[in-house]
C-alpha cells in the first residue's frame, strides 16, 4: 500500500513538474524602462548587441541566430529580445505567444559595408543606390518584402552586362525580410537590393553565408567584397570598413512574451 501511494505522490510531483516545466513566466518588460535588470537576448555582433551593454544592471545573452533568442524567450529564459522591426514582424506572425512593445528601442541606418582601402568600390555602389532610388527600384523590392501577398519580385534585365565578373557578398542568411533561406536559396530584401546593384554595375553576385560576426573580417581579408547583412554604420565598425551610403532606415524593438 505504501508503494502504491509513494507512486501516486511521485506520478502527482511530475505532472506538477511538467506543468511548470511548459509555461514560461509572466512578462514583466511593459516598457524600454523595465529592461534594467534582466536577461536581454540579442544576436552576436548586432547593434543590438552593444547598445544592451548599455542598459543598467542587464544580463546580455548572445546568440549566434535571432530565431534561437527567440526560441529562448518564449521558453522564459530570457526576458526580452532587442531586434530589428521588420525582422522582428516576420517571428512576431508565427509565434502568437510574442509581442512587440509599442515604445521602440533606437532608430539605425542600413549600409553596405567594404575594404576600408576600397573607394572606388563605394564610389560606384553609392551611384548605383542613387539610380535605384530614383527610378523607385529600392521602394518597390521594400514594398514587396513588407507586403503580406506577394506578387511578382526583383527580376534582372534579361540583357544585363555581367563583364566585371563576380561580386562577392557575405550575409548571415537569419535575418529576414533581409536574407533568409527559402530552401536551398538565399532570398531577401538585401539580396534583391545587391542584384539590382550588380545589374546597374555589371557584376554576378555570389552570395556567402556565414555567421554575422564573421562578415566584417571576410570583407577585411577580400574573402567578400561587400558585407550585406542589415548592416547598421557605429563608428566602432567604421574603424574596419568603409560604408556605402545607408539604403534602408529601419529601428530596433523590444520583443517579450504575452
Amino acid at each position: 500500500m505504501k508503494k502504491i501511494v509513494a507512486g501516486l505522490a511521485a506520478m502527482a510531483l511530475s505532472a506538477v513538474m511538467l506543468a511548470s516545466c511548459g509555461k514560461a513566466e509572466e512578462n514583466t518588460v511593459h516598457s524600454v524602462d523595465d529592461l534594467n535588470g534582466k536577461n536581454i537576448g540579442v544576436q552576436i555582433g548586432t547593434t543590438g548587441d552593444t547598445l544592451a551593454g548599455d542598459i543598467e544592471n542587464a544580463n546580455v545573452e548572445k546568440y549566434t541566430k535571432y530565431s534561437d533568442a527567440v526560441q529562448a524567450l518564449k521558453q522564459g529564459k530570457i526576458d526580452a529580445v532587442i531586434i530589428d522591426n521588420d525582422t522582428a514582424s516576420v517571428f512576431v506572425s508565427k509565434n502568437d505567444d510574442v509581442e512587440l512593445l509599442s515604445e521602440g528601442f533606437a532608430d539605425e541606418e542600413y549600409a553596405i559595408a567594404m575594404a576600408l582601402d576600397n573607394e572606388t568600390l563605394q564610389t560606384e555602389i553609392n551611384g548605383a543606390l542613387k539610380e535605384l532610388s530614383n527610378d523607385g527600384t529600392l521602394k518597390a523590392i521594400k514594398d514587396f518584402y513588407d507586403a503580406e501577398d506577394k506578387g511578382e519580385g526583383y527580376k534582372s534585365p534579361a540583357d544585363v552586362d555581367r563583364s566585371k565578373g563576380k561580386l562577392i557578398m557575405a550575409t548571415n542568411a537569419e535575418f529576414p525580410p533581409y536574407e533568409y533561406r527559402e530552401g536551398d536559396k538565399i532570398i531577401g530584401f538585401d539580396v534583391d537590393m545587391m542584384t539590382a546593384v550588380c545589374d546597374k554595375l555589371g557584376y554576378e553576385l555570389e552570395i556567402s553565408d556565414m555567421a554575422f560576426e564573421s562578415i566584417i573580417p571576410a570583407v577585411q581579408s577580400g574573402k567578400a567584397q561587400v558585407g550585406v547583412a542589415g548592416m547598421s554604420v557605429t563608428e566602432e565598425r567604421q574603424k574596419n570598413v568603409r560604408f556605402s551610403d545607408p539604403y534602408t532606415t529601419t529601428h530596433l524593438v523590444v520583443m517579450v512574451r504575452k
